[in-house]
């Protein structure tokens, strides 16, 4: 893989990133909010927060570069299919419990419910990446989609999910934004009180995760290679083991050599014996 290491500290810098902005939002509505419940209160509403930063921001980008990852290239992309349509499962369905959180809070409070861009896209958001998780079962996980189809729909996955996610961290920034210009009010958010702050560097801790998720999801050279007659390529740039000839029945073991030696021990064999008749023949 080109440019291993490189593609190594953008992974652990995108997942240090990603656990601390899971970590700002507990300490946010833990320390300068009213905590986690589920009354009707404003703690209910700290629920839709904390799950979109986990769930729709954090684990939807590992779901985006799981494929990137070059230690699971030896194993079954279908395996791998699983896991990515797997945590994209887990996204969706912590976004559809943060907004039901958001609903029942403004009910219980009779607030207004979608007056803002920010619900706006956010709602919208959610009802795409949920068609996307949809399509993507149906096209590329199960076994009905002929070829042809899943080639010709392959780029608009690619292009709708990057686009979403950038989609959400946008919304993101825009509710947490929006929700420090209602909640502060003495000292009000323009005197940037010390939740003020913490918020906004939050703010750079979910714009920085999403520009390296971004960046080594778009490198051409960090592509996982196809699995079809390809080279199973080492993750430090070392020598091919094998290669692969049918995707459905590789694992995550490495290559076994076994076969190989077998058949140079057997040709081995087969040029002692023939040296051997030569010998014999020359004698007589």
């Amino acid at each position: 893989m080109e440019g291993y290491w490189l593609f190594l500290v953008l992974l652990v810098s995108a997942l240090l990133l990603g656990f601390l902005s899971v970590l700002f939002a507990l300490v946010w509505v833990f320390h300068y909010r009213e905590g986690l419940s589920w009354d009707g209160g404003s703690a209910e509403f700290n629920w839709h927060p904390v799950l979109i930063i986990t769930g729709f921001i954090f684990i939807q980008g590992i779901a985006i570069i799981v494929y990137r990852l070059p230690w699971t290239w030896k194993c079954s992309k279908l395996l791998i299919k699983f896991i990515h349509a797997g945590l994209n499962t887990i996204a969706m369905i912590l976004a559809i419990v943060s907004l039901v959180a958001v609903f029942d809070f403004h009910n219980a409070k009779n607030i207004p419910n979608m007056y803002s861009l920010h619900s706006w896209i956010g709602l919208t958001a959610v009802i795409f990446y949920t068609l996307q998780l949809v399509l993507g079962f149906a096209v590329f996980l199960l076994p009905f989609a002929p070829v042809s189809l899943r080639a010709s729909l392959m780029p608009i996955h690619i292009y709708s999910g990057l686009l979403i996610f950038a989609t959400v961290i946008a919304t993101a920034l825009m509710g947490v934004t929006e929700k420090l210009i209602f909640a502060l009010k003495t000292p009000a958010y323009s005197t940037s009180p010390p939740e003020a702050i913490f918020v906004n560097t939050l703010g750079l801790l979910i714009v920085i995760f999403g520009a390296l998720i971004l960046w080594m999801a778009t490198r051409p050279h960090w592509k996982r290679p196809p699995e079809q007659n390809s080279k199973i390529q080492q993750p430090n740039g070392g020598t091919p083991e094998g290669t692969e000839e049918e995707s459905t029945v590789t694992d995550c073991s490495n290559t076994d050599k076994s076969d190989v030696e077998f058949n140079s021990e057997a040709a081995a064999r087969k040029r002692n014996l023939k040296l051997d008749e030569v010998g014999q023949r020359s004698t007589m």
